[in-house]
């Protein structure tokens, strides 16, 4: 029988987070696996992210139109936390419901091992965040939400992340009403998606500052923004940097030229510098194949079942 290693206690993986804040602005990558968790790790970066677009499409082969389930989403949340100590973010859309859903969401993604869990607050038959056409909820909706997520985390170190998509709708006062709103609500971390240009990144920065709040800033490509830097982001006032589907992009086009060239050339042969090597692979995995019975102790397997 497998048993996956054991997660850490709701919590933790929370406290975690929230210690790495010493050193601003952090950096948060999303890994679409969990083997590209362990290089982000090793890497330094402050945490991974488990990006519901990233997942759609890498899980289904489906657009971001919220048709991955809470069970789906504990099971990868579970995956990844499994697999690094660094802190997992987990994008849970609208929060599969009303706030009585929300509460339960957050409960099973923190026992899953979430760090921190994103709300937002688009309807529920949503669109990927920088697309046209999105709706939002009321403001007063996504109120509740936020207070029931508060309310069905065992841990105040589990960090509730709330995001507003209004900025695609509504002008940039009316995204910072719905951050005030969402933080008195309780929400720990603020994410305005979808901002337009560097002014509006400064001037959503500066009332971040002003008002003490912690905030993440969405550097996806091909979105409606400009890309800016960590540096400019952290100077602007915001806390996070968030690059959701960056290695995601970055691993299919490499298959797409690599089949390519497959195709042509009938071998890989000439792709063999773009490769992560066996050795490579296995120092990743800290695995050494002349003692598999090392991984197998990790994942509780006893001796009697190999």
């Amino acid at each position: 029988m497998h048993h996956p290693p054991p997660l850490p206690p709701p919590g933790v993986p929370g406290s975690r987070l929230r210690q790495a804040l010493a050193d601003l602005p952090i950096t948060v990558v999303g890994a679409p696996f969990p083997l590209a968790a362990r290089e982000i790790e090793r890497q330094g970066f402050a945490a991974c992210y488990l990006s519901g677009a990233a997942l759609s499409a890498g899980l289904l082969g489906v657009p971001d139109i919220g048709l991955i389930s809470l069970e789906q989403l504990c099971e990868q949340t579970s995956r990844l936390a499994a697999s690094v100590e660094t802190p997992v973010v987990v994008d849970a859309d609208t929060g599969f419901g009303g706030p009585d859903a929300v509460a339960e969401a957050v409960a099973r993604l923190e026992a899953a091992g979430a760090a921190a869990i994103q709300i937002e607050d688009q309807v529920d038959a949503k669109r990927c965040g920088h697309l046209t056409g999105k709706q939002v909820i009321a403001m007063d909706e996504m109120v509740e939400k936020i207070a029931a997520a508060c309310r069905g985390r065992r841990s105040p170190e589990t960090v509730i992340i709330a995001r507003t998509d209004v900025r695609s709708i509504a002008t940039l006062e009316d995204c910072l009403d719905r951050l005030t709103a969402y933080r008195a609500a309780g929400a720990d971390w603020l994410f305005p998606e979808a901002l337009t240009s560097r002014d509006e990144f400064l001037r959503v920065g500066q009332w971040l500052t002003d008002s003490e709040c912690i905030g993440l800033a969405n550097m996806t490509e091909f979105g409606r923004g400009p890309l800016l830097t960590v540096e400019d982001l952290g100077a602007a006032g915001f806390a996070a940097v968030l690059y959701p589907v960056t290695l995601l992009r970055l691993a299919m086009k490499a298959i797409e030229v690599g089949l390519e060239l497959l195709a042509d050339e009938g071998s890989q042969q000439n792709l063999l510098d773009l490769m992560q090597t066996r050795e490579e692979l296995y120092d990743l995995l800290d695995y050494d194949p002349a003692h598999p019975e090392a991984w197998r102790q990790r994942l509780g397997i006893a001796p009697e079942e190999c």
